[in-house]
């Protein structure tokens, strides 16, 4: 359980600057703008688009906190195993064998504890795959409004920005 949710933060700290690397802009020098001059006005726009969207590219990808882990059951299968037990004893004492339904009714809460424990860690797996697929699309949200900024003020200097 603890691998899955380590694979997939690192799944989703991988995929952001996949992403990022993704969205780079190509720009031209449209009004032959020397060289020196391009790599003034990029750190110039630089600047400004990032104090405009609050979104720093050259900054590595950060996420929020991941969602509460909750607490792994101690022993759904044990725990199950127990109460079944129990209930069965009381049952079959009643139809005339205490034995045989402290067995039958062990194996059925069994059973129904392990599945309640598979089915907590399968809502806690998907909690975790949501919660990175958000990440990854609050940093494309960030970077998008990043390069429009970058962009715009790019082609207010005579740039063609791609």
């Amino acid at each position: 359980m603890k691998q899955k949710i380590v694979l997939a933060m690192l799944v989703a700290g991988l995929a952001l600057p996949v992403v990022g690397n993704s969205q780079d802009l190509v720009i031209y020098p449209a009004k032959g703008q020397s060289a020196e001059q391009m790599e003034k006005d990029k750190a110039e726009c630089y600047t400004w688009a990032k104090g405009q969207t609050g979104f720093d590219p050259m900054k590595q990808a950060t996420a929020t906190s991941a969602p509460p882990q909750q607490a792994e059951p101690k022993s759904g299968v044990v725990k199950g195993a127990v109460r079944g037990a129990l209930v069965g004893t009381a049952v079959g004492a009643i139809a005339g064998d205490a034995g045989k339904g402290a067995a039958i009714g062990a194996a059925s809460g069994g059973l129904l504890g392990g599945m309640r424990r598979r089915d907590q860690q399968a809502r806690q797996e998907n909690a975790q795959q949501q919660w990175a697929q958000q990440q990854a699309a609050n940093y494309q949200q960030q970077r998008a409004a990043y390069n429009k900024a970058f962009s715009a003020c790019m082609e207010g200097r005579g740039y063609s920005v791609k």
